[in-house]
């Protein structure tokens, strides 16, 4: 799919962002006392909600997505003008005539398709204040008419179309706030997350699969690898001697993954809501680490953001940066375990349906970013170490809640006696790995072609420190 090199930013240091703020705020207010009003008129049903509680749900979308993602995801802000257009629309047709009720939703819709045009800079901005106007000249004149009929007034009265007039309004200090961005990189638009961007350009297989298997641990392959490790222990030792005092081999791991993903970026992908999406040059780490290796010690999980392209020394220093944090303190207090205390004090069947919501806001992208970041259901890849613990390696499952594609998991040093072709028997130390990987992120050549890449990277951990790396994109 073609690039969407030009977007628009309202960043908040703006004043016309505050302005178009505070008249959306105004918005709620008037449009809270009608919800209240309209009750009190003992009406409810569907003129509750279109005339009360949607366009309360629209000012207050407005303000949260103009204040927290201005920066980036402009193209948000239409979704409350269309909103409003849709409360006009269910009006009309309730209690105008047929044909100018189809002449209302045709000139809604087309009024909806040039907001989302501007926002998304399809339209060049020069357009972008006429347009807004023709919104609120429209409004005026479309507000009234059905109004004549309404069961809340008798007459069209100024107070009852203000709140949203003033939320049309800020539309406008907002027109005045954005500044464009023309920098040739792709910009987030309609079907991007905050955690990826939509890949737009698979196969039909891999489209409907996704719907055929639209769970997890409906779609996920085990499969073990066996890595001699006599060159990788070298690698270690030389490591330490080089100041790495807790070089070990999940650095080593990680870093040959690092570098697995940068010139195979399909592993970076992750499936939501039936759709598939690539995190770009984020990988998303996780790991559970314990404060010491005893029964009694609590555990947490760490969530570190690599990038394609780091080397062995940034991917050391990130790694055991978190792994410090984790640490500090005799009980964890990272933002993962107060999430999850606040979640624990919830009630059972309460708890439930916070999870079903989280579900929910989840498969529509809607998770809000600071759960996306403690989360250790969203991310790139688990390491599990069992080694540490003295046994082999297990097939660890794949959560169905958030969108981790690739579990790995490895575990103890073993010895074996083998025969060479001259008939000497000699001693190799082995470590057996695991992966639990979702199939329908790329197909299973990608997937063997870059496992095979990763296990060369570990035969030869001296390539791990060479400074030219390949790093390709996924998606152009």
């Amino acid at each position: 799919m073609k690039s969407n090199p030009i977007a628009y930013t309202a960043g908040n240091r703006n004043p016309g962002v505050w302005i178009s703020a505070v008249l959306a705020l105004t918005a709620l207010v008037g449009f809270a006392d009608a919800t209240f009003a309209i009750t009190a008129n003992g009406l409810h049903g569907w003129m509750l909600w279109i005339r009360g509680i949607l366009p309360m749900l629209a000012a207050l979308y407005f303000v949260w997505q103009l204040l927290a993602n201005g920066k980036d995801r402009v193209y948000r802000l239409t979704l409350p003008f269309w909103a409003l257009l849709l409360g006009r629309v269910w009006i009309g047709w309730g209690y105008l005539p047929w044909y100018m009720a189809l002449l209302l939703t045709f000139a809604a819709l087309s009024l909806a398709y040039l907001m989302r045009a501007a926002l998304t800079a399809t339209l060049r901005a020069r357009w972008l204040i006429a347009l807004l106007a023709l919104a609120v000249g429209a409004w005026l004149i479309w507000m009234e008419a059905p109004k004549l009929q309404s069961p809340i007034a008798s007459a069209p009265s100024w107070m009852e179309v203000l709140p949203e007039l003033l939320l049309l309004a800020a539309y406008l200090p907002l027109c005045l706030a954005l500044r464009r961005v023309d920098d040739g990189k792709y910009h987030p638009t309609w079907g991007d997350r905050f955690d990826g961007r939509r890949v737009r350009s698979l196969s039909p297989i891999s489209v409907v699969g996704t719907y055929i298997m639209p769970e997890r641990n409906q779609a996920n392959i085990f499969f073990n690898d066996r890595l001699e490790i006599t060159a990788l222990e070298k690698y270690v030792r030389a490591k330490r001697a080089q100041g790495f005092d807790q070089f070990g081999m999940t650095e080593a791991l990680l870093a040959a993954y690092v570098r697995t993903v940068s010139k195979y970026p399909g592993l970076n992908r992750f499936i939501s809501g039936e759709r598939i999406y690539q995190r770009g040059d984020d990988i998303q780490f996780c790991m559970t680490v314990k404060k010491e290796m005893t029964k009694e010690s609590p555990d947490t999980v760490i969530k570190v953001h690599l990038k394609k392209g780091d080397g062995m020394d940034e991917v050391y220093r990130k790694f055991h940066a978190a792994v410090d944090d984790a640490k500090k303190s005799m009980e964890l207090d990272s933002s993962l375990d107060g999430t999850i205390a606040l979640f624990g004090l919830i009630p059972g069947v309460l708890l439930k349906f916070t999870v079903w919501l989280l579900k929910l806001l989840d498969y529509f992208g809607l998770l809000p970013r600071f759960i996306l970041e403690v989360s250790p259901f969203h991310g790139s890849i688990f390491f599990t170490s069992m080694g540490s613990l003295g046994i082999p390696a297990v097939y660890h499952h794949l959560y169905n809640f958030g969108n981790l594609p690739l579990f790995l998991a490895f575990g103890r040093k073993d010895r074996v006696n083998e025969t060479l072709d001259d008939g000497t028997v000699v001693t190799r130390k082995y470590v057996d790995y695991t992966y639990n990987v979702d199939e329908r992120i790329v197909d299973g050549f990608y997937y063997a072609t870059s496992i095979k890449y990763f296990h060369k990277l570990l035969l030869h951990p001296e390539r791990l420190d060479e400074a030219e790396m390949e790093v390709n994109e996924d998606i152009p």
